[in-house]
């Protein structure tokens, strides 16, 4: 079977976000003052060949932590869905 995966990549909520902080700092520049905390992350989709949904999880599982997430800064979280 075929399948989507979406993944959100975001870092640790512990972490500086130096590039949401510049986002946050801007807000009021462009007539947002009231948006704050802005964090900023990745999202990554890709597309899978499996047998079943479990295995297709499996695969994205690893995919994120052996590659696509850095898991001392980032967290990461996804959903499957069949084509």
């Amino acid at each position: 079977m075929k399948f989507a995966a979406h993944i959100n990549i975001m870092p640790h909520k512990a972490l500086l976000d130096p590039q949401g902080k510049a986002v946050t700092g801007s807000m009021p520049n462009i007539g947002l003052p009231n948006i704050f905390d802005v964090r900023i992350g990745k999202h990554i989709t890709l597309e899978l060949f499996a047998e079943n949904e479990t295995e297709a999880k499996a695969m994205v599982e690893t995919a994120c932590t052996k590659l696509l997430a850095n898991l001392i800064m980032e967290s990461y979280e996804y959903t499957v869905v069949a084509l």
